[in-house]
């Protein structure tokens, strides 16, 4: 689709004022095996393909989860999944993406999906790894590596493709919608860049890369940081706006706020290297580290005091954790590692059953109170029962 629509780098001396506290379709392979997987012909609708499929029996000697049942997806099970949204005016639609050009649909909450065939990401020269997905209203954005960027103003109906300046630095691993025609996107190199029309435009929020801000202040203190390669290896953004990223090495982490000209580094105050960080429903930070250790903030915003609590995690990394109250969270990990508290984290017991599955799980988001999933590789989704 032709388009002049561009990333706008501003001059580094660019700095935000706003600030804000922090609290908180031609048929290849893929489309052939999919195809294969849900039996059915695909009909042709403008240029995107979608049905909705129902999903394969689980296998006999599979243990039921307490919580979660597995949905199956009719897509190569090598797939790794790697980020989900809904439409927030529909509960039951939503997409969940991954590596090997995977994009799925759902029109019944998740209990069954379809693949999604947009033609302007269709190449047969790339394979898209689509890395986050948004939505506010009805307006959605989807992010993938090599750089893509489409848009939705119809609830994911219809998908444009906006094309990105090859200037930009580093790979895109997030993205957020933030209001009409608005969100905010994110590189692996700790670029954060705003738009408010559309995407046609997009000022910088920041004032130089992870890279330069660590050359800059080698000397402040930050161990390891000589030894920084450049980029992030997990970052997350609270519901305010404020970002923890984990440096690539885990060895310290950064922070950011809305009207900071710099990312903050901070040495880990743990002795094991950093595997994630992120936001807890209170406010405060939740810290994995390599090996199955799990720390908590002792205070909500950003800070350096952390304490280890308990988990039974048999030795296997944790590598996410989401909220679906102040209360209740679950952390996910390697191995089928799955784990419940009902106290804010103080405490946490293993879901045994999850012990069978046979994938990492990576990703733990709860959409509302009633609707969660859980991401993995080999095409591995639960979704959450309650």
């Amino acid at each position: 689709m032709a388009s002049s629509h561009k990333i706008l780098l501003l001059p580094h001396n660019f700095l935000p004022s706003r600030l804000a506290p922090c609290r908180t379709a031609n048929i290849n392979r893929r489309q052939l095996i999919a195809d294969t997987a849900a039996a059915i012909a695909l009909p042709p609708l403008l240029g995107v393909t979608t049905t909705t499929l129902s999903p394969l029996p689980a296998k006999a000697d599979e243990v039921p989860l307490s919580e979660w049942e597995r949905v199956f997806l009719p897509i190569d099970p090598g797939v790794v999944l790697l980020d989900i949204s809904f439409v927030p005016d529909d509960p039951s639609h939503g997409f969940l993406l991954g590596t090997r050009q995977t994009i799925l649909e759902t029109k019944d909450g998740g209990s069954t999906w379809a693949p999604r065939y947009i033609a302007s990401a269709e190449e047969e020269d790339f394979n898209y790894r689509f890395n986050s997905i948004s939505f506010k209203g009805k307006e959605g954005w989807i992010i993938g590596k090599p750089a893509i960027l489409l848009h939705t103003s119809d609830a994911g109906e219809n998908w444009q493709r906006i094309p990105l300046s090859s200037q930009l630095p580093g790979d895109m691993v997030y993205i957020k919608a933030t209001g009409e025609n608005s969100a905010e996107m994110v590189t692996d190199e700790g670029a954060i860049y705003i738009t408010s029309n559309k995407g046609y435009n997009w000022k910088a929020a920041i004032q130089e890369t992870v890279s330069a801000t660590l050359n800059r202040t080698v000397s402040s203190g930050i161990s390891g940081a000589s030894y920084y390669t450049g980029t992030f290896s997990t970052v997350n953004r609270s519901p305010d706006g404020c970002y923890v990223a984990v440096s690539s090495r885990g060895n310290f982490y950064l922070t950011w706020e809305p009207g900071q000209a710099y990312w903050q580094p901070h040495n880990r105050a743990v002795a094991r290297r950093i595997q994630s960080m992120g936001w807890r429903s209170d406010g405060g930070l939740w810290l994995l580290v390599r090996g199955g250790g799990l720390y908590l903030s002792k205070d909500t915003g950003l800070t350096e005091d952390f304490e280890e609590v308990s988990v039974q995690s048999r030795g296997f990394g944790i590598l996410d954790v989401g909220y679906r109250s102040q209360d209740e969270a679950w952390a996910a990990g390697g191995s089928g590692i799955l784990l419940k508290t009902t106290n804010g984290g103080k405490t946490w017991i293993r879901d045994k059953a999850a012990d069978n599955i046979a994938a990492n799980l990576y990703s733990v988001k709860f959409i509302n109170d009633n609707q969660g999933f859980v991401l993995g590789n080999d095409g591995v989704l639960l979704k959450y029962l309650g």
